[in-house]
C-alpha cells in the first residue's frame, strides 16, 4: 500500500466534469456573498475593539492590511488549485493531487476542526447575541437552557449549573435542515444576511463619517498618537503591538477557504472560484479598515476592551437608539451567514472522502429531489448542534484557530509541489510570484500557528493521532486509490 500515491490532475478534472449529483446552482455574485457570509461574524464586532485597546491603538488599521496581505497570500493559493480542480473537496482534494492519500486524509482529518467546530463556536456567540436582543423587550429565557453545562477557563472545565445552550443548538438545526433543502435557497438565504450585516456595517461607518466631519477636533485627537509607543513589554502598543494587533484579528478572516468547498456547485468555477475567494477578501479588507478607523476616531482606544465596542462608539456619538438595535440584528445576520457556510463546507468534505472510499459510501450519498449530499448534511448538523449545546464556546475556537492555519499551510506549500511536479498543467488562474507569495503565506500561518498556546498544540497532536487510528483501522482499506482495479473494498 503506497501511502503516498496521488490522484492525477487528468482524473481529478474528470471527476468534475461527471455529473455526480451536485447541482451546478451558484453565481460568480453568490461564491463571492459565500466568502463575505463566512468571513464577517463575531470577530468584527468584538475584535476590533478589543485588540485596539490591548496592543494596536489606532493603528488597529495597519493590522488589518497586515493581516489581510497574510490572507491574500493564501488566498491566492487556494484560487489557483480551486481554479484547476474545481471539487467540494477543497484543501483535501488539493493535498490528495500534491501530498498523496495519507497527506489527505490528514488535511481532510484537520478540515474537521475548522468547519465541524466553527459552527457550534459561533453558535454559541449567536445564542450570547440572541438573548441580549430578546432582554431589550424584556424576555429572557431559562437559565438551566441559556448556556452550556461546561464552562472553560485557567482551571479547566467547571460547571455551570446549566442543562443546555437552546438557542445555539436550534439556529444549528434550522440552518441545516435548510441546507438539506438546497444550495439554491441556502445561498439565497445567506445573500439575504450579507446584504443585512455589509448595509448595516457601511451604515455605522457612513454615521462616524459625518459625526467626524461635523466634529473636526475629534478623530486627530484620538488618532494621536496613531501607534502609541510601547510599554515596555512585547506586543503592548509599539510595532510590536501592531503585529501582535495582525495575529489577533487574523481569525476575523478566517473563512474564506468555505467558497473552495462548494466548487462542484459552482456553475463556471474555473472563472468563478477565484473571483468568489480573493473578491470576499478585499471587500472585507476594505470594511475592516474602515471601521476600524472610525471606531477609534470616535472614542479613545483605550475604553473599546468591552464585548459591544461598536455600540459603545455610537452610543459616544449620540447615535440614534435605533441604529445600536439594527447593528445587533446585524451581528445575528453576521453569525447566522457564519453558521451556515461552515455548516455547508463540512458536509462537502465527507462527500469527497466518501467518494474516495476514505469514509463509508453512504457519505456520499445525494438527495433524490433536492439534490444535496444530505446524508454528510444531517450528521454535521446533529453533531455541531450537540457540540453548541453542550461546550463553551472559549475551548472550541482554540481548536478552530489552530486547524484552520495548518490548512492554509499546507495549500500554500501544494501550490509549490505541484508547480515543480505538473508545471505544464492548465491553470485558469496563476498564484503570482511562485515561490515567494506561496512561501510568504506559510509563513505567517506558522507564525501564528505559534503563537497559540502549547495545550493547543497537544490537542491538535491528540485529534491527529485519532485520525490516524481511523485512516490506518478503515480508509486505507476501503481507499480506491489503495486496492485494485474492479475489486470490491475489504469488508
Amino acid at each position: 500500500m503506497n501511502l503516498l500515491r496521488t490522484k492525477s490532475l487528468e482524473q481529478l478534472q474528470s471527476e468534475t466534469s461527471t455529473d455526480q449529483g451536485l447541482r451546478r446552482a451558484l453565481s460568480r455574485t453568490s461564491l463571492v456573498s459565500l466568502g463575505i457570509g463566512a468571513i464577517i461574524g463575531a470577530g468584527i464586532f468584538v475584535l476590533t475593539g478589543q485588540a485596539a485597546a490591548q496592543y494596536a491603538g489606532p493603528a488597529i488599521a495597519l493590522s488589518f492590511v497586515i493581516s489581510g496581505l497574510g490572507c491574500l497570500f493564501a488566498g491566492l493559493c487556494y484560487a489557483e488549485f480551486a481554479s484547476m480542480i474545481p471539487m467540494a473537496g477543497s484543501a483535501y482534494t488539493y493535498a490528495y493531487a500534491t501530498m498523496g492519500e495519507i497527506g489527505a486524509w490528514i488535511i481532510g482529518w484537520d478540515l474537521i476542526l475548522e468547519y465541524l467546530f466553527t459552527a457550534p463556536t459561533v453558535a454559541a456567540g449567536w445564542s450570547g447575541y440572541f438573548q441580549g436582543l430578546i432582554k431589550e423587550f424584556g424576555l429572557a429565557l431559562p437559565a438551566c437552557l441559556a448556556q452550556a453545562p461546561l464552562a472553560y477557563g485557567p482551571g479547566g472545565l467547571t460547571a455551570t449549573g446549566s442543562l443546555f445552550n437552546l438557542p445555539a443548538s436550534l439556529v444549528i438545526i434550522i440552518l441545516s435542515i435548510l441546507l438539506v433543502i438546497g444550495i439554491r435557497e441556502s445561498a439565497a438565504f445567506n445573500n439575504l444576511m450579507v446584504v443585512t450585516k455589509v448595509s448595516v456595517l457601511l451604515a455605522v461607518i457612513g454615521f462616524g463619517c459625518s459625526y467626524l466631519l461635523r466634529h473636526p477636533g475629534l478623530g486627530p485627537r484620538n488618532w494621536t498618537p496613531f501607534i502609541p509607543p510601547n510599554t515596555g513589554t512585547f506586543g503592548q502598543f509599539g510595532w510590536s503591538g501592531v503585529f501582535k494587533g495582525a495575529a489577533v484579528i487574523f481569525f476575523a478572516y478566517i473563512g474564506f477557504d468555505a467558497v473552495s468547498t462548494s466548487a462542484q456547485e459552482a456553475r463556471n468555477p474555473q472563472k468563478d472560484m477565484p473571483v468568489g475567494i480573493l473578491g470576499s477578501l478585499a471587500i472585507c479588507t476594505v470594511i475592516f479598515i474602515a471601521l476600524s478607523l472610525v471606531l477609534t476616531g470616535l472614542m479613545n482606544y483605550t475604553l473599546l476592551k468591552v464585548d459591544a465596542p461598536v455600540v459603545l462608539a455610537l452610543q459616544a456619538a449620540n447615535a440614534p437608539v435605533a441604529l445600536r438595535f439594527v447593528v445587533e440584528i446585524a451581528a445575528l445576520a453576521g453569525l447566522s451567514s457564519v453558521i451556515l457556510v461552515m455548516l455547508m463546507g463540512q458536509p462537502r468534505i465527507f462527500f469527497s472522502m466518501a467518494q474516495d472510499g476514505l469514509l463509508p459510501s453512504v457519505f456520499a450519498r445525494i438527495h433524490p429531489r433536492f439534490r444535496t449530499p444530505y446524508v454528510t448534511t444531517i450528521v454535521t448538523g446533529a453533531i455541531a448542534a450537540s457540540l453548541a449545546g453542550a461546550l463553551p464556546l472559549s475551548l472550541l475556537g482554540e481548536l478552530v484557530s489552530i486547524g484552520t492555519l495548518f490548512a492554509f499551510t499546507l495549500v500554500c506549500i501544494g501550490v509549490i509541489v505541484l508547480r515543480r511536479t505538473r508545471p505544464e498543467f492548465t491553470r485558469p488562474f496563476r498564484t503570482p510570484w511562485v515561490p515567494l507569495v506561496p512561501i510568504l503565506g506559510a509563513l505567517v500561518c506558522v507564525a501564528q500557528m505559534l503563537a497559540l498556546p502549547a495545550e493547543t498544540w497537544l490537542r491538535l497532536v491528540g485529534w491527529m493521532a485519532l485520525g490516524l487510528v481511523l485512516y490506518f483501522g478503515y480508509g486505507i482499506r476501503r481507499s480506491k486509490l489503495n486496492r485494485p482495479a474492479n475489486s470490491e473494498p475489504a469488508s
